[in-house]
């Protein structure tokens, strides 16, 4: 544990210390604000026809016109940004050569991969809990339905854990962050929308695609439901990338 916790720190310090990381969480701030306001805009503009309307009156809703979506729209930012952070986890030190002194210390491949993967996580818990504050906006000045709030995070740390199980496993196959970032995103991307095709794909196949669907399994957290199914999802999701990180790791072994 001291060893994964060494690690822990290690990267917890060249992350927070990265332009990168904050280059990311002034975009992810910006452009989650910006949605967050236009989403409560909105809602703000139906408001005010609701006044001349009673059965549009009826039917608004504050949880379901701005938190859900503004939890779908930091999902869509999640996309873009984790393959950003994570883009230098394993890359940088094949780069510089330090990889080869880190497989020489007295630490495992799963050690290292876990204090890797926990720094990461803590990293992206932030950016996710700096858009706490526009909830509390809501709150302020309204009712808000904290059992919705409270599961769309909880799915979005999910969702997040395995953004960044698969971009570190993307980071451990190339040197190039570039090249990492970017089959990160593609793959991700793919995953995302690949439930999309389920329409025009038959009730067999368009069921798997809907099944291995990353966007599919996130859409009841920000309803305010928690289902089993969908958490073991993000779970096997986000351990079967990290399962794959450490056999590129051992591949050095047999390659040489």
């Amino acid at each position: 544990m001291s060893r994964i916790s060494a690690i822990l720190k290690k990267e917890l310090k060249l992350l927070f210390s990265s332009p990168i990381f904050y280059a990311v969480a002034f975009i992810f701030l910006v452009v989650s604000g910006y949605f967050f306001y236009s989403n409560t805009a909105y809602f703000s503009i139906i408001c005010f026809q609701a006044t001349r309307n009673p059965f549009l009156s009826e039917r608004l809703n504050l949880t379901d016109m701005v938190i859900t979506p503004f939890l779908g729209d930091i999902s869509v930012i999640l996309l873009l940004m984790v393959p950003l952070i994570t883009m230098r986890i394993y890359s940088e030190e094949k780069k510089t050569g330090t990889i080869e002194l880190l497989f020489t210390y007295p630490v495992s491949d799963i050690e290292v991969l876990i204090g890797k993967f926990t720094a990461t996580m803590v990293v992206l818990f932030c950016l996710i809990l700096a858009t706490l504050p526009h909830i509390l906006i809501l709150e302020h000045f309204s009712t808000i339905d904290w059992g919705v709030v409270f599961t769309g995070y909880i799915g979005l740390l999910l969702l997040g854990a395995g953004f960044v199980s698969f971009g570190i496993f993307s980071s451990a196959l190339t040197e190039n962050q570039i090249i990492s970032a970017v089959i990160s995103f593609g793959c991700l991307l793919l995953f995302f929308v690949i439930g999309w095709a389920k329409a025009i794909a038959g009730p067999f196949l368009g069921n798997i695609l809907s099944k291995i669907s990353i966007v599919e399994h996130f859409e009841p957290f920000t309803l305010g439901l928690m289902d089993t199914r969908d958490i073991t999802f993000y779970i096997v999701f986000t351990i079967f990338w990290l399962y794959m990180t450490l056999r590129c790791l051992a591949s050095r072994n047999w390659r040489g």
